[in-house]
């Protein structure tokens, strides 16, 4: 059994004048990153490995969740659309993997691994800071394939931040 915890970035600060790439947090996001790590615990998932965009936005995501986990930094994964996100989890070796990454890309990939989507309404759109888990009855992350996971979890930081005291 593998379980992926597939999760776009937090919010990113478009005021900063900085190129897309290196692009930071903006206060929300990184207030919505910390309470993703908070609820990550609460639901007692532990990444024991993590994928994650070189952008600044999802390093900063990444960081704010407080995972203490190896993790390898992939360029292929900015912007990254589904085929390229298959191809680096199935080099994956954790049976927990986090994987990080930007919309559209995150979403379609999201859609395309489920049996049955989650019965959320932001599923489709995959706001900044959406995360799911999903199970795969699978051995190793090569053996992956299209339809084949089950959510576990389906979450947006809005949802999270607006029950914190």
């Amino acid at each position: 059994m593998k379980r992926l915890v597939l999760m776009r970035h937090a919010k990113s600060d478009w005021s900063a004048g900085t190129p897309d790439h290196d692009r930071p947090l903006n206060p929300r996001g990184r207030r919505s990153a910390a309470a993703l790590g908070d609820w990550l615990r609460s639901m007692n998932i532990a990444p024991t490995e993590a994928l994650c965009s070189t952008a600044l936005r999802t390093r900063e995501t990444l960081d704010l969740l407080k995972l203490d986990v190896p993790t390898r930094f992939e360029q292929r994964l900015y912007h990254a659309g589904p085929v390229a996100m298959t191809r680096c989890l199935g080099e994956a070796q954790g049976d927990t993997v986090i994987m990080l990454g930007h919309n559209p890309g995150i979403a379609g990939f999201a859609e395309e691994l489920l049996a049955t989507p989650p019965q959320h309404p932001r599923f489709t759109d995959y706001p900044t800071g959406a995360t799911l888990v999903a199970s795969f009855d699978i051995d190793k992350w090569s053996d992956l394939a299209p339809g084949t996971g089950s959510a576990d979890a389906f979450v947006i930081p809005r949802e999270l931040l607006e029950t914190s005291p």
